[in-house]
């Protein structure tokens, strides 16, 4: 591997293992959502990274070394014409002792900082806001009951789930519990007649305020402020936000009003104390793991930020 006091460049054949490697690790997430759309069938925990989010398969699994790193050789050569990715100057080439000048790509930081300023300050704002609060551990999911509330009336957001307690029972529930969702983006698909009885009324302008590490949501959408970043990211980083937020879908969608068991997953009772408990104790894990790749992305952050700094902006 050589170096120069910027850059990195691996070796062909290491980073085209990488890249190889990182195929492999999508695959199994996006194979099977590829073949159920293709069947037009659905799944209600393992579909919603590929349609909530805007990423979806193809772009998840080009691989990306990250800002700082040189990639050579022909297959890095069709880099060049890539969204946000640069051939090197000559300069930079004979810094590096590189021969084949018309094969050396890298990720374009300043390029990118111009066309998505916006982009890395709202994600600087969110990752470092949200890491310097302290978890919020009592909502218990109330989120998606509150989504389902007065179906009767409004009908079933996932109109092919079944309500696990039914719709009177699923009413009962959201009426004798305290609701304090703090995530605009969930809160946003309340229904009518639940958006009152939310103890907080966040809006897109106080998101920054109000995120915390407690929220499951806002733990899934750090895959979201990742791969908003891609290619300044590294692909690694990206898919260890990716399978944090894949393992907080299921628990969230157990802990929703549905009956997710004819696919396989056993509900976390929250209307009872031991499924509270429960849910209480898996959301102090996921805050916690959430909270190490905060700092990952913060240090990420920092090295992207122009020479001003978004720092004044946390």
């Amino acid at each position: 591997m050589n170096r120069s006091s910027s850059l990195t460049v691996p070796s062909r054949d290491e980073w085209l293992a990488a890249a190889a490697a990182h195929r492999d690790r999508v695959v199994p997430f996006s194979r099977p959502y590829l073949e159920r759309r293709a069947a037009g069938e659905k799944h209600p925990v393992e579909d919603f990274l590929f349609t909530y989010y805007t990423q979806k398969p193809g772009p998840l699994a080009r691989w990306h070394p990250g800002a700082g790193v040189v990639l050579t050789g022909p297959e890095a050569a069709e880099r060049a014409a890539w969204k946000h990715y640069r051939r090197l100057t000559a300069a930079e080439c004979d810094e590096l002792s590189l021969t084949a000048k018309d094969e050396a790509v890298t990720a374009d930081v300043n390029g990118f900082r111009r066309d998505r300023v916006e982009a890395l300050e709202f994600a600087a704002i969110i990752v470092r806001r949200t890491q310097a609060r302290r978890a919020q551990l009592g909502c218990f999911g109330l989120h998606e009951w509150a989504m389902a509330y007065r179906s009767q009336v409004n009908g079933v957001r996932h109109e092919y789930l079944e309500l696990r307690l039914g719709a009177g029972g699923t009413d009962q529930v959201v009426e004798d519990s305290r609701i304090s969702c703090t995530h605009f983006d969930a809160f946003r698909f309340y229904t009518p007649q639940a958006t009152p009885l939310n103890m907080i009324q966040p809006t897109r302008e106080t998101q920054r305020d109000l995120e915390q590490p407690g929220c499951l949501h806002a733990n899934m959408d750090l895959y979201k402020w990742a791969y908003k970043l891609t290619p300044l990211l590294p692909s690694d980083l990206v898919m260890d936000c990716f399978e944090l937020a894949w393992r907080i879908r299921a628990m969230d969608m157990r802990a929703s009003p549905y009956d997710l068991g004819a696919w396989g997953y056993a509900p976390i009772r929250i209307e009872r104390p031991e499924g509270r408990a429960e849910y209480s104790r898996l959301q102090r894990g996921f805050s916690e793991e959430s909270q190490e790749l905060r700092q990952r992305l913060g240090t990420a952050l920092e090295n992207l930020e122009p020479s001003q700094g978004l720092s004044s902006l946390s």
